[in-house]
């Protein structure tokens, strides 16, 4: 049974980002595994392990380098990848439409696993317009999956901190949360093991996808601002102590 992972190639949100032109980032950073896919990765590894006849195939539509992003998943157990590459950014609509086209034209899906985000764009969308073109049920911020029989029932966590418990058929498009589990990465064996594991590469145009009705384009891009205006506190250790309690009640209202 094959089990898909949606893959994004993400900034590193420790990187020092600059922008370039109006629209664009400075790509010269370093990118990774969005970390929701993590979650969504290492949770397909562990159902893999049910039935030794399953595999975990990685999916991403990005730039040849997201090749690299590719390895790194394979490193933490993905066993092939294919890459959807293309010279510029998607929106969630396209996305869902690229990553619906290459799995049909790789397989019948057992599950698919995605984030519920991503760490750039914060879409939530892409899950939702995945399950839509393929005609699956989905279930997102899914915190624990179990098996059972022709379907899989999940638990997804709420924002008022209530957690949903579903039964849903499969196939089915899952989206993961931190909850799920904590990723595990790879050793340097595993790594190396990775470089010789298969990324089949598929150029954009080939996948003939219709063009949407409508879409969404990035107009502008600016660094945010953040202005800081530090002011000294001075005294002995517990006039300072008490000024700091002060301020972190009456100002911060952390207290």
């Amino acid at each position: 049974m094959k089990i898909y992972v949606c893959i994004k190639h993400v900034p590193d949100s420790a990187a020092t980002i600059n922008i370039e032109g109006t629209d664009r980032i400075n790509e010269g950073i370093t990118f990774l595994v969005n970390p929701y896919d993590e979650h969504a990765l290492t949770e397909a590894v562990r159902l893999r392990g049910a039935d030794p006849g399953n595999e975990v195939i990685g999916v991403c539509l990005g730039r040849a380098a997201a090749e690299n992003t590719l390895r790194s998943a394979m490193a933490m157990g993905v066993d092939r990848s294919i890459l959807i590459e293309t010279d510029r950014s998607h929106d969630s609509i396209v996305t869902a439409r690229a990553l619906a086209a290459a799995i049909s034209a790789d397989g019948a899906p057992f599950l698919i696993f995605t984030g519920k985000e991503s760490i750039d764009h914060e879409g939530m969308q892409t899950q939702f317009r995945l399950a839509r073109n393929l005609n699956l049920p989905v279930a997102t911020n899914v915190i624990r999956v179990d098996l059972d029989g022709d379907a899989v029932i999940v638990e997804c966590e709420r924002e008022a901190g209530t957690v949903d418990r579903i039964r849903i058929a499969i196939p089915c498009v899952l989206a993961a949360g931190r909850g799920l589990n904590t990723p595990s990465y790879p050793t340097f064996p595993e790594i190396v093991k990775s470089r010789k594991k298969e990324v089949r590469k598929i150029a954009f145009t080939d996948l003939a996808i219709s063009s949407p009705p409508g879409g969404m384009t990035i107009e502008n891009l600016s660094l945010a601002d953040e202005p800081r205006n530090p002011t000294p506190i001075t005294g002995n250790a517990a006039q300072m102590a008490n000024r700091m309690v002060e301020i972190l009640k009456n100002e911060a209202k952390v207290l």
